[in-house]
């Protein structure tokens, strides 16, 4: 089994392929473009989502009668929702599709399937990292991530929480 970011345990799904240390690293400068898009669509969802929940909270169901004054901005943003939600569900089910995971968008943290010791792993890797240099069991996670060339627990320098 595998965990999500709140520490939840989920099924394991066979990976699409597994990442050598080389291969990962050589798809970070891909990741780096496009993460940040994948936040902005974030952080604008929750300003959509925002807008149309003071809407509906004000209004109630009248915002969506045929003559309401607010109709037609409650329908753009209805629309602007299902829209950067089905785009932004696409990129990172295209990702899981190459054996690559988002863990968690707001601190850039993601996970390349891998094979080390005859054993499937997470390679580990967070924005701002340089490389890919931390893995972890799949039924681990980023607390419990270990450097690659040392072998053993290693403290990681700053939290995946903040960055």
């Amino acid at each position: 089994m595998d965990t999500d970011r709140e520490g939840a345990r989920v099924p394991f799904t066979e990976p699409a392929r597994l990442w050598s240390v080389d291969e990962a690293n050589q798809r970070l400068d891909d990741l780096r473009e496009l993460l940040p898009q994948l936040r902005a669509w974030v952080v604008r969802l929750r300003k959509v989502h925002d807008e149309i929940h003071r809407l509906s909270a004000f209004w109630g169901r009248e915002v969506d009668a045929s003559d309401h004054p607010d109709r037609a901005l409650k329908r753009r943003l209805d629309a602007e929702w299902r829209d950067l939600s089905h785009r932004l569900e696409e990129k990172v089910d295209a990702l899981r599709d190459e054996g690559i995971e988002v863990k968690d968008l707001e601190s850039g943290l993601i996970d390349f399937y891998a094979l080390r010791d005859n054993e499937v792993v997470f390679l580990c890797w967070q924005r701002g990292e340089d490389e890919v240099a931390f893995f972890h069991t799949l039924d681990g996670g980023y607390t419990t991530r270990r450097s690659l060339t040392e072998g053993r627990h290693r403290t990681p320098t700053r939290s995946h929480r903040g960055a």
